[in-house]
């Protein structure tokens, strides 16, 4: 078996965010089994959160929820920028 590790490359935006998704999924409510029934699936997701944790200092904070909203606001309006790129570049 190849145990070898895989590197996933995330801006701090979208790590920051996603952590925050987790955090919810897995913590605050029941919905990590709902979301993900296989239960060989959680091991990853427990791995991805906890190297989040461990890397992102933003998530302990005093202005977490702020910096949470920008983080957002930046990802949204990156993906609307990266939506309209496409479309120009489909219609050439």
């Amino acid at each position: 078996m190849d145990e070898e590790p895989v590197i996933i490359k995330l801006t701090r935006d979208q790590a920051f965010v996603l952590s925050d998704w987790l955090y919810e999924v897995m913590m605050k409510s029941d919905q990590l089994s709902a979301i993900v029934p296989d239960k060989a699936v959680w091991s990853a997701v427990y791995a991805i959160s906890g190297t989040l944790e461990t890397t992102l200092p933003e998530i302990f904070m005093p202005d977490y929820v702020g910096r949470l909203e920008q983080a957002r606001r930046r990802l949204v309006a990156a993906s609307v920028e990266d939506d309209d790129d496409h479309e120009v570049h489909e219609s050439d």
